[in-house]
C-alpha cells in the first residue's frame, strides 16, 4: 500500500546537561568533537549515520533533538557569538557575518546564517564552524533526574521537538 513516511530530521541540536566527573576517555573525546567542554553549552550538529552513532555513545551526557526556525533564530540573536582569529566575538552587525562568510560563502547577514544553519544548506559546515558554541543558562525551573533518558522522564537522550521547550527555558 501507500504509506507516508516522514523524512528523517538534518539538524539537531546538542545540550550538555551533565559536568566533567566521572566521565570515560572516549566518552570525554566525543565531547571535545562535539564542542561541548562545558556544561549547558549547545551546538548545532548535522545528522548522519556518524554523528547519531557520537551522540548515542555519549548519550548519558547530552540531551538532542529538531529545532525549529525559531529557536534557531533566537539563539542566533540572543546568543550567538562569532570565532574571529580565535576570540569570541558578538553578533551586533551584520559587518563581521560578511568579513567572514560573505566573500567565499555567500553568507553577508545574520538571515543567511539562519536560513543556512535551518535549513543545513550547502555551505552548513563552514558557517556551523564560524559559530562560538552557545553558552545557555541553566534551565528555568531547575533540571530533574538527569540520570534517566528523556523517555523515561529523565533528560539525557533523544527529545525530539521537545528540545525546543528545553531551549526556550535556557536562552
Amino acid at each position: 500500500g501507500n504509506y507516508f513516511v516522514e523524512a528523517e530530521p538534518k539538524l539537531a541540536f546538542v545540550i550538555r546537561i551533565r559536568g566533567v566527573n566521572d566521565i570515560d576517555p572516549k566518552s570525554k573525546k566525543v565531547l571535545q568533537l562535539l564542542r561541548l567542554r562545558q556544561i549547558f553549552n549547545g551546538v548545532f550538529v548535522r545528522l548522519n549515520a556518524a554523528t547519531l552513532a557520537m551522540l548515542n555513545m555519549v548519550q548519558p551526557y547530552v540531551t538532542w533533538g529538531e529545532p525549529s526556525m525559531d529557536t534557531v533564530s533566537r539563539l542566533l540573536y540572543k546568543r550567538g557569538f562569532l570565532r574571529y582569529r580565535g576570540s569570541r566575538i558578538a553578533i551586533n552587525d551584520n559587518n563581521m557575518i560578511e568579513k567572514l562568510l560573505g566573500r567565499n560563502h555567500g553568507v553577508i547577514c545574520i538571515e543567511d546564517l539562519i536560513h543556512e544553519i535551518g535549513t543545513v544548506g550547502p555551505k552548513f559546515k563552514e558557517c556551523n564552524i564560524t559559530l562560538w558554541p552557545f553558552k545557555l543558562n541553566s534551565p528555568r525551573g531547575g533540571i530533574t533526574t538527569k540520570r534517566r533518558h528523556f523517555v523515561e522522564g529523565g533528560q539525557y537522550g533523544d527529545r525530539g521537538q521537545y528540545i525546543n521547550a528545553l531551549v526556550s527555558k535556557m536562552v
